[in-house]
């Protein structure tokens, strides 16, 4: 003897739909990366998520090199974490010779701003966050 399985549909309703909220979130993210990006200092940004990327840089002709220097310090800095069991890493600063960089995840967006090395990292740190 077949039993039979009853099927149940559940739909689940929201006060407002989540796809607005994004959306919401988004565009504020990058209209804070619009006002970072004419900072004293600051080069440019990356931003990206799973389903696109946004690069705005002063110096297009480097946008390879920016964006595989982001990529890299974030892959690395998954490995450190998981290596020195460091939990969840907040942001990360790059120091170089001539530039710095500053990457941070903001809910599925990976975000990496470039800077001379006189740029204020605290005040774009802040601006990021207030999202």
């Amino acid at each position: 003897m077949v039993k039979k399985r009853r099927e149940t549909d559940e739909v689940t309703t929201t006060d407002e739909p989540i796809a607005i909220e994004t959306a919401a979130y988004e565009s504020k993210l990058r209209e804070n990366l619009e006002e970072i990006k004419n900072y004293e200092g600051v080069v440019g940004y990356i931003l990206r998520n799973t389903t696109s990327a946004s690069i705005d840089l002063k110096e297009p002709v480097k946008i390879i090199d920016y964006a595989t220097l982001s990529s890299t310090a974030f892959d690395a800095t998954e490995e450190f974490s998981r290596l020195f069991e460091l939990g969840n890493v907040k942001d990360i600063v790059v120091n170089g010779k001539n530039l710095k960089m500053l990457s941070l995840a903001v809910e599925e967006n990976k975000i990496s701003v470039f800077m001379e090395n006189n740029a204020d990292v605290e005040k774009v740190l802040k601006k990021l966050q207030a999202v």
